[in-house]
This record gives C-alpha cells, sequence and structure tokens, in this order.
C-alpha cells in the first residue's frame, strides 16, 4: 500500500534550522540521508523531496479570461508543508514506524495518509 508523509514546517522550525552551525545542518542533513538510504535499501521509499518555502509557491487557476497566476504564500498559517516521502509499505503500521523517524515528528506535525488510486484506496 502507498502512503504519503507530509512533513510540516512552521516559524519555530524555520528559525531553529536557520540558527544552526553549519555543523548542526550537516548533521541533520546527514540524518535525512541515511534514512533515505534505510528506506531504498528496504524498497519503501519511491520518492521524497524537500519543498522550497511558501514565499515560492505560485497559485494557478483558471477562469474566463484563461490561466491567472498569485505569488505565494497564500494562508495566514503557521504551518506549511516543508517536504514528502511517498512510501510503498506493507502496512500502515509500518509507515507510521518510519514517519516516527522524521525529526519534525518531535517538534512539527508529520501525516501520514494513504494514496488513493484513480478507482479509491488500494485497500
Amino acid at each position: 500500500m502507498k502512503y504519503v508523509v507530509l512533513i510540516y514546517g512552521n516559524p519555530g522550525s524555520r528559525k531553529a534550522w536557520e540558527g544552526m552551525s553549519d555543523a548542526q545542518r550537516a548533521a541533520g542533513l546527514a540524518y535525512y540521508q541515511q534514512l533515505n538510504d534505510d528506506l531504498d535499501a528496504s524498497g519503501e521509499r519511491l520518492v521524497s523531496e524537500r519543498l522550497a518555502f511558501p514565499e515560492l509557491t505560485k497559485r494557478v487557476s483558471v477562469g474566463d479570461g484563461g490561466p491567472m497566476t498569485t505569488d505565494g504564500p497564500f494562508a495566514e498559517a503557521k504551518e506549511f508543508l516543508a517536504g514528502f516521502y511517498l512510501l510503498d509499505c506493507e502496512s500502515e503500521d509500518r509507515a507510521l514506524e518510519i514517519a516516527a523517524r522524521i525529526p519534525e515528528a518531535s517538534f512539527g506535525v508529520v501525516e501520514v495518509r494513504p494514496v488513493m488510486g484513480l478507482h479509491g484506496p488500494e485497500l
């Protein structure tokens, strides 16, 4: 079954990252690389990506005048989508176990959501 793990940042986590030394940032990135290597070895990681900050977001809408784009951010929210993993796991419990390894789970929000196929959930 496929699961998407959504990793949310917030102003506090962003400030913490920006306040880290180069060595601390390198250690954080090395942790993520090890997690990726572990999930690649088990065949569970299909893809993972870090996302740009909300200020770089573009919203696209289509109306009578055709497509229109607007610069972000769009919501006055404290949390923003910072990255994701797309996993293929044997069970929801395994996806939750992996999500718990993501550092943001200890101070932010990490969400696990089943991926729906074109014709409904893969159950």
